[in-house]
């Protein structure tokens, strides 16, 4: 007998989680018999375009469009669900629902000749979204780091899309993976998909999905990883800092629009303090720390990713940035620093940054914490202050960061050089 339970679907903008543009993300909210669930649409809007009697965005833009067009769909997908579900179960929750949505296993009681069974099949979405949310748990003690949470989100999402486009299905039994798994992953992360990745980038996602299979062997719902033996480790990357005169040509450029202007010193900032983009987001006045009995201005902060501390005297174009923003309005209503955009934005307008400078390479947050290495470095700042300055764990990370030039190397010769031979060209006695 078909279910004859009710489904509400409601649509709200849920301004609490708006981002420092003013933006609000949309939610659909799923009630079966008084018990809610929440989806994201994936979308935001400016609350002043939401009309909350239509649930839809009245903006008139080609993005609003888009917008509505996806909460149409979004209550289409979801209502079919519902009605392949009510054939399918004797009770639906909103939870059940979600899953079916989202393409995740439903656990649940399913209809039988007068009994009940439960779906214990273990996927490998699922063990991801366990893992996942153990993880979530942990960030919320500030055991773990957000950023470290967004890229498990991230290799889940990949791993799901690469399941569609491979297989044609939603998931994939733990007990269907092999070696070739892998392989094809790899192949369609850096060959097969519209915007291909760099290749140790791809294996960081495979690493990621390694570590979730070999978690599976833990717990014993598989006998072996059937990827252990894929190699993740990737030829390091040799990235060219930027030449000090770019640097130069960004901070110098003039006439930007207001965005592109606050982006160009914020990323200004990074390569003068080495700040990843998740610790510069997070920095906030209780970072200014006076130090020594000069009472020096210094950035101190325990690194999101590794919470190993980062310690970096104030420059003085950093303190500069530093005073032209202490009353932008983002910064006193949340207490921060500077005025950060989300890192999607912000690696949007480095981009187009890039190009107003006439810089020739791809400004990204890495690259200002390698640029920072470099000048530290070649500067004369030794090895182990630059990577205390840049939080690592090892001075070996550091040593891959910095890469001493040519005019040092001759700089330190010519000390040598008068250290240990005369002016006409003789060894000094050491006597």
């Amino acid at each position: 007998m078909k279910s004859n339970q009710k489904l509400s679907i409601l649509f709200w903008l849920f301004k609490a989680k708006a981002s420092r543009d003013g933006k609000a993300p949309i939610y659909a909210r799923i009630t079966i018999e008084g018990i809610n669930e929440e989806i994201s649409l994936g979308r935001k809007t400016l609350p002043k375009f939401w009309d909350n009697k239509i649930k839809l965005v009245t903006e008139g833009s080609s993005e609003a469009r888009i917008t509505n067009q996806k909460i149409g769909k979004l209550k289409t997908d979801l209502e079919s669900h519902f009605m392949l579900l009510q054939s399918q179960q004797d009770h639906i929750t909103p939870t059940m629902l979600k899953n079916a949505y989202l393409g995740l296993p439903i656990i649940s009681q399913r209809k039988t000749s007068g009994s009940t069974t439960q779906n214990t099949t273990k996927t490998i979405l699922e063990a991801f979204d366990r893992f996942i949310q153990t993880f979530d748990q942990k960030v919320k003690k500030n055991l773990r780091s957000e950023g470290t949470l967004r890229h498990w989100r991230s290799t889940r999402k990949k791993v799901s899309q690469y399941i569609k486009h491979q297989y044609g299905r939603n998931d994939l039994d733990l007990r269907e993976i092999r070696y070739s798994f892998a392989d094809s992953f790899y192949n369609y992360l850096t060959l097969e998909v519209e915007d291909p990745l760099a290749e140790p980038t791809a294996k960081k996602h495979i690493k990621k999905t390694k570590q979730i299979l070999g978690g599976c062997v833990n717990e014993e719902l598989i006998s072996a990883n059937p990827i252990s033996s894929f190699v993740c480790g990737a030829d390091e990357t040799d990235i060219p800092p930027l030449e000090l005169y770019e640097v130069e040509t960004i901070y110098k450029k003039e006439n930007l629009v207001e965005r592109l202007e606050e982006v160009r010193d914020v990323y200004i900032f990074q390569c003068f303090t080495g700040f990843a983009y998740q610790d510069l987001f997070d920095l906030k006045t209780e970072n200014i720390v006076r130090v020594g009995k000069n009472a020096e201005r210094w950035l101190i902060k325990d690194r999101g990713k590794t919470g190993v501390s980062e310690m970096v005297p104030i420059l003085p174009v950093v303190e500069e940035i530093l005073e032209k923003y202490k009353g932008h309005p983002c910064c006193k209503i949340n207490g921060k620093l500077l005025p950060v955009n989300s890192n999607a934005h912000y690696n949007g307008y480095l981009k187009e940054l890039a190009i107003i400078c006439n810089v020739a390479r791809e400004l990204n947050t890495h690259l200002a914490r390698h640029t920072f290495a470099d000048i530290m470095l070649n500067s004369g700042v030794p090895l182990e202050d630059v990577s205390k300055m840049l939080g690592h764990k090892s001075i070996r990370t550091t040593q891959r960061y910095a890469k001493v030039r040519k005019p040092r190397i001759s700089q330190n010769m010519e000390m040598v050089k008068s250290l240990l031979f005369t002016s006409e060209g003789k060894l000094r006695s050491v006597s």
